[in-house]
């Protein structure tokens, strides 16, 4: 029998909510947390740099990578996706972009927690989340009513834009979509910049993990396990009691007082739920696990942003292609070291527009990104990176779901992730027409004046059905997985939590990640969980009152 430890809670998962929750009960509840980590404890120096973490995107030294089932819509591709192996989570890894989403986002979230006919009572609102959001919040040049001053968390513009970044902003302008120098306030319609969570003093990366954690790291009362991965959760009489995991090739087993709360992501959160006999009843006899208490929407409503791009060369050096090798990185890092300033202080992808090709702009449908560099691989292209831009059009409320089931019952490997990308008609539709839209872009002042040429898919591809194609055969993650363990109401049969994040049927047990969104929000998703985490702070709070 593996040698037992005891503490008030056990978080399974360092992620960003992770972070958050776990310095909450630290600080004020004074509770002895245990936090357990599959990655390592901490990330290269050089992802603290904005430009870093380009270093790492196609490697699995800090993403556990998750192969996808074959879809057949997509003529049986199945597109990677990643997921973050470090403590910190994907704030460590991440491109930093700092987008709540729209207010009407939690609005759906709270209308999916109310019963038919149910008072609705504001539980997770947009009113509700803006103050978690605003306390959170140190903000370099924004305040008032939609941003704070003075939180753990730094947010701030890039400290270096390219003449490719500025000539799109403008070039959309032009074209009737206006400027909106705020994405996180009143509302998303238009073009600007991207805010980032980067300290505009030292222009480094602000992780979940500088914000939140490091304050306590020093707490006798706080203790971080890396390279810990949980194989189950210990159950008696319905109630949670502890973990079982294995780290460096060791069984431990570590008992919880209080609580276990899961915040291990879209992927592992359910994969762990259902090893534990949590979950749809044939999914765990079709594994030979026993059914401790079922729940059958354990690992479905799986959502995700996906995007395609359409590519062109440049007539110059516009871009940041080169930038990371020779003389061109030494000057940038120098210049970096010396001054914090120059390219190693942007993440490369600096301005969005958020509109909907439908024209109802007052919820926009598209994040359209501006990519100042040709970065997709010559086995998808069939050509070489170079100096050129891509632009790339994500779908932000796909209606298309997807899964996450067992691959076995062994707990060491991946769950079976089908993404459903493109599985409704309308996502389709509305992917090709944005892609329609971008190519105007390109041809449009002061953009064409930079373009030299498209050169993917190619300016022969033009009909709806080609378009189509280039985008089944390109369409690709944002990174953005959410949904699988989501809150709803008593009456819903597919809820897996309830709207104060314990799991249905299950005492001692709650969720805090991603998982938990009844629907994904529109933009990247790392501050909706910041926020949403700091508001289950608030709820596990209140139960220990």
């Amino acid at each position: 029998m593996p040698q037992e430890t005891s503490y008030d809670y056990i978080i399974v998962g360092g992620g960003s909510a992770a972070c958050v929750v776990a310095a909450r009960l630290v600080k004020e509840a004074r509770a002895r947390v245990l936090l357990l980590e599959r990655g390592p404890r901490k990330a290269n120096p050089i992802m603290h740099f904005p430009a870093g973490y380009m270093k790492f995107l196609a490697k699995d030294t800090y993403l556990a990578m998750h192969q996808t089932e074959p879809q057949p819509q997509l003529g049986g591709r199945g597109p990677i996706v990643p997921q973050g192996k470090v403590l910190g989570g994907g704030s460590t890894v991440n491109a930093m972009v700092y987008m709540r989403g729209q207010a009407a986002d939690y609005d759906r979230w709270n209308n999916a927690i109310t019963a038919p006919g149910a008072e609705n009572d504001g539980a997770w609102s947009y009113r509700d989340m803006l103050p978690y959001f605003k306390a959170q919040e140190d903000n370099d040049h924004l305040a008032g009513e939609f941003h704070g001053v003075g939180g753990p968390l730094k947010i701030s513009d890039l400290g270096h834009t390219s003449p490719m970044t500025r000539a799109y902003i403008k070039a959309l302008q032009t074209m009737g979509i206006p400027w909106n120098p705020d994405f996180n306030g009143a509302g998303q319609f238009g073009v600007g910049m991207m805010q980032h969570t980067i300290d505009w003093q030292t222009r480094r990366r602000c992780s979940a993990v500088d914000a939140f954690l490091a304050p306590v790291m020093d707490d006798p009362l706080l203790t971080i396990e890396t390279e810990a991965t949980v194989t189950k959760l210990l159950l008696q009489n319905d109630a949670a009691t502890g973990v079982e995991y294995i780290q460096r090739g060791v069984t431990r087993r570590a008992a919880a007082g209080i609580e276990v709360i899961l915040a291990a992501g879209a992927y592992q959160t359910p994969k762990l739920l259902m090893l534990s006999g949590i979950g749809p009843e044939a999914e765990l006899a079709r594994h030979g696990i026993r059914t401790e208490i079922a729940l059958p929407g354990v690992g479905q409503n799986l959502q995700d942003h996906y995007e395609c791009p359409v590519v062109a060369t440049t007539k110059g050096a516009f871009s940041y292609y080169g930038q990371d090798r020779g003389w061109p990185m030494i000057k940038a890092g120098l210049q970096y070291l010396l001054f914090k300033s120059g390219p190693v202080t942007t993440t490369g992808v600096e301005t969005c527009a958020f509109y909907d090709p439908d024209g109802n702009n007052a919820e926009p449908t598209i994040q359209m990104f501006c990519v100042p560099t040709v970065y997709l691989d010559r086995d998808v292209m069939g050509t070489d990176p170079g100096h050129g831009v891509t632009i790339n059009s994500l779908l932000l409320r796909p209606k298309a779901r997807g899964s996450v089931t067992l691959t076995s019952a062994d707990p060491l490997r991946n769950p079976v992730v089908s993404t459903g990308i493109f599985n409704h008609p309308d996502d389709l539709r509305l992917t090709v027409k944005s892609f329609r839209f971008a190519r105007t872009v390109l041809d449009a002042s002061p953009m064409r004046e930079l373009i030299e040429r498209e050169i993917f898919p190619g300016a022969d591809v033009t009909s709806d059905e080609a378009i189509a194609e280039h985008c089944r055969r390109t369409v690709k993650t944002g990174y953005h997985p959410v949904g699988t363990c989501r809150m709803g109401h008593d009456g819903d049969e597919m809820a897996v939590l309830t709207p104060r994040l314990t799991v249905r049927g299950a005492a001692r047990l709650r969720v805090i990640d991603a998982s938990m969104m009844p629907t994904i929000v529109s933009g990247n998703t790392n501050a909706a969980v910041l926020g949403a985490a700091a508001k289950a702070a608030d709820l596990i709070l209140e139960r220990a009152a």
